[in-house]
């Protein structure tokens, strides 16, 4: 029993693992497009793209590294690492005031893209 719970424990350790390189992950591409946002002007458009995008990468390589690890069930965790990854996004959100109509109108869009990148890379690693 001992050992399960240690493996319990590191797996979960590595699933906070992936979901804070995640988060890096996406720090770091954000901060590329704000670089292109100055230095090219793109529009309001091709920035709500990009943000997709990046929840979408962020989310698939955290699934992926997820679904590496975790040798059965590697969609599940990939979905897991996906939600978890939104519900940090959507917390952050409401903590910092964000408008709620605002949340509201991408808010299950949003949730079914970063599952949808999580279970991926799960499913594809």
């Amino acid at each position: 029993m001992e050992h399960s719970s240690v493996m319990g424990k590191n797996s979960v350790l590595f699933l906070l693992k992936c979901l804070l390189l995640a988060y890096i992950l996406t720090g770091a591409l954000l901060m590329v497009l704000s670089f292109l946002l100055y230095k090219v002007g793109l529009g309001e458009k091709a920035v709500s793209i990009a943000i997709i995008v990046i929840y979408v990468t962020a989310t698939f390589f955290a699934g992926f590294l997820a679904g590496k690890k975790m040798q059965n069930r590697k969609f599940i965790w990939g979905l897991l690492e996906g939600v978890a990854y939104f519900v940090i996004l959507a917390v952050i959100s409401f903590a910092v005031g964000e408008r709620t109509d605002a949340i509201q109108n991408s808010f299950f869009t949003t949730l079914l893209l970063c599952a949808g990148g999580g279970m991926l890379g799960g499913m594809l690693s």
